[in-house]
C-alpha cells in the first residue's frame, strides 16, 4: 500500500507500506547519504558483499518502504528519520537509492547483481 495519491495496493511481493517522509529536513530527499547494515541478514545479502558500512549512495525520493517483516531490511539510512533503504528476499532485491548513479558502491551492487543472476 502506498500513501502516494489515493491509497493504492501494491504488488504484494514485499508486504508493507510506502510512506512519505515526515521528519525530513527537505522533501524530496536528493543527494548522497550513508547506508548502514541492518540486522544479521545484511551480511548474507549477495549484493552487499563489496559494500562497506557507511558507503554513500545517491537518493532521489519523497517516499520510502516500510516492510511488514523487518527481517527483509538489509540497509538503513538516516535522513531526518531512519528508513529502510534496501530490502531483499531470495532472488528479489529493491533499493531506495539509485545504484546506477551511486558511483563505486552502486557499480559494486550492479556487478554483484549480474554475477548472482549468472550463477
Amino acid at each position: 500500500e502506498s500513501e502516494e495519491g489515493a491509497r493504492t495496493k501494491g504488488l504484494g511481493v514485499f508486504p508493507g507500506r510506502v510512506v512519505r517522509f515526515r521528519k525530513a529536513p527537505k522533501v524530496p530527499h536528493m543527494g548522497w547519504n550513508q547506508v548502514r547494515f541492518a540486522g544479521p541478514g545484511a551480511k548474507d545479502c549477495p549484493l552487499l558483499e563489496s559494500v562497506k558500512e557507511d558507503d554513500n549512495f545517491y537518493f532521489v525520493h519523497s517516499y520510502y518502504a516500510q516492510p511488514e517483516d523487518r527481517g527483509l531490511t538489509c540497509l538503513r539510512t538516516r535522513y531526518g528519520e531512519n528508513f529502510t533503504s534496501m530490502i531483499w528476499r531470495d532472488n528479489v532485491f529493491a533499493s531506495q537509492f539509485h545504484p546506477e548513479k551511486s558511483q563505486t558502491g552502486g557499480l559494486e551492487i550492479l556487478r554483484s547483481f549480474l554475477n548472482t543472476q549468472a550463477a
